[in-house]
């Protein structure tokens, strides 16, 4: 198949991508290689999809030197020209719409960010789709949109319409303009709620890359929460699987959906969204055990209170992507971390 992926530069983009183009399919890539966090790391992640580095233009198209089907473009997602132009080029059979301006915290000081990228940018995704008859759209969404929902495991027939981030709206903005369109036009959507991503090539934001970075330079760790968070940490490899699965089947409309009784995560229209989590939270100060163990030191923590726009728990309910794809993350926090280490250690020659 002809799959665009959007965020090709960013973590979970550069992870499918690679795994999509070693089964066979051909990729088209696309990012802005924004400096949200340490372009570096975008860039070195482009280098192992076989793109030399260097400054890429925008619109440009790149050829891969290491994967004869992928092709990659320079382009801002609120570009529509240029999203248009990519459409015309090549005939995308489905999409994966992982590009988007990620962060809680920065959408706090940057909310323009996230309605250009994150809304306009998805507006632009879906009429492409519209126009050129893509046969299944797969977008990223969060597990940001439960923002005060208490009730655990999150569920993805739970009530999303008190969030807590300018970020979380966005996504669940999101889910809302998919099912119009699905409505509409009959475009099949999946929303992918993903809870807490790590692995190699995560993201420099991201606590695991910031307690790493922080122990093995002798500086003490920022502990939110004084400690007391809990996270549904999955591992990337575990995400992409969950991805691909999902990428191969485009829903269908829901025969059992009534209006009277709506199921928030299905449709009459071909509209369907999913946890990826590993149904498994873990409190925060055994995460930085797990860290401290890889790295054979011991963390200085500066312990705080919670930061706005954060919750202090996710756990997900996969219960969904169990019954439909027979599939259910799994990987331990303590293999996955040490992969991590291992993984940074080799990127910065420590």
């Amino acid at each position: 198949m002809n799959i665009l992926v959007t965020g090709t530069a960013g973590f979970i983009g550069f992870h499918l991508a690679k795994r999509l183009l070693e089964r066979g399919d051909r990729v088209i890539g696309v990012d802005n290689i924004n400096d949200y966090y340490d372009v570096q790391v975008k860039y070195g992640r482009l280098r192992e999809l076989g793109f030399s580095e260097g400054e890429f233009e925008f619109g440009k198209r790149y050829e891969s030197q290491k994967y004869p089907n992928h092709t990659f473009y320079r382009i801002n997602l609120e570009d529509k020209g240029a999203i248009e132009e990519i459409f015309k080029r090549h005939r995308i059979h489905r999409v994966c719409h992982l590009a988007a301006q990620a962060g809680v915290r920065y959408s706090l000081t940057n909310p323009e960010a996230y309605v250009q990228s994150n809304i306009v940018g998805f507006l632009n995704i879906l009429e492409a789709c519209r126009h050129h008859e893509v046969e299944h759209l797969a977008y990223a969404s969060s597990s940001s949109v439960y923002g005060l929902n208490e009730r655990m495991p999150f569920s993805v027939e739970d009530n999303v319409d008190h969030p807590i981030s300018l970020y979380a709206a966005s996504k669940k903005s999101n889910e809302l303009m998919a099912h119009t369109y699905s409505h509409l036009y009959n475009i099949p959507t999946t929303g992918l709620r993903f809870f807490t991503v790590y692995g190699p090539w995560g993201r420099p934001d991201m606590a695991l890359f910031l307690f790493t970075k922080a122990i093995l330079e002798d500086r003490p760790i920022d502990v939110f929460n004084y400690g007391k968070m809990k996270r549904d940490f999955t591992y990337i490899d575990d995400i992409v699987e969950g991805v691909v699965r999902v990428i191969d089947n485009p829903p269908k409309p829901d025969g059992c959906w009534s209006g009277r009784r709506p199921n928030p995560a299905s449709s009459k229209a071909p509209y369907r969204v999913y946890n990826i989590g590993n149904g498994a939270p873990v409190e925060l100060m055994e995460f930085i055990k797990a860290i401290e163990k890889a790295l054979g030191k011991e963390a200085k923590k500066n312990m705080l209170p919670i930061q706005p726009g954060d919750v202090p728990a996710t756990w997900a309910d996969t219960s969904a992507l169990e019954r439909d794809f027979g599939y259910r993350p799994n990987t331990p926090i303590q293999d996955g971390v040490a992969r991590f280490v291992q993984w940074y250690r080799s990127f910065y020659n420590l």
